[in-house]
């Protein structure tokens, strides 16, 4: 069951995010980590960079006749003040459980940091450290 305080804000959010930056309402925003381009947008849900199949003007594999979501967020990134090397952060799978609700309720409560099991950002990244050590 919905709260009131979220059955007020998700109207806001879905028609503000929607308008300005074409938001599907994931419930887990990270648009501060892509230039503010909505990666929702991306016709294969790619949370973490583009596809093998961008073409070279730039365009969607799937849909030609629309740029990459990705390779904007590439192209805006640099141009935002304080989160332009955040394009270069990993992101974890999408919640979709969180689909349709509030991303602000969900920053808020915490509800956008729950990770699905068996996934930890840190063993997905190298750690220069590391790199003498036997594996």
């Amino acid at each position: 069951m919905k709260s009131l305080i979220e059955n007020l804000i998700l109207p806001v959010e879905h028609t503000s995010k929607g308008l300005v930056f074409d938001c599907r309402m994931c419930g887990q925003c990270i648009l501060h980590s892509t230039g503010l381009t909505c990666p929702m947008r991306c016709p294969k849900n790619l949370r973490n960079g583009p596809c093998g199949g961008v073409r070279p003007n730039g365009s969607c594999e799937v849909y030609p006749d629309k740029p990459c979501v990705w390779v904007q967020a590439v192209e805006r990134a640099p141009r935002l003040p304080f989160w332009r090397d955040h394009i270069h952060h990993l992101q974890p799978p999408v919640n979709w459980q969180l689909q349709g609700t509030s991303s602000w309720i969900n920053l808020i409560s915490g509800a956008d940091q729950v990770r699905p099991a068996g996934w930890d950002a840190k063993a997905t990244r190298p750690n220069p450290q590391d790199k003498h050590e036997k594996r």
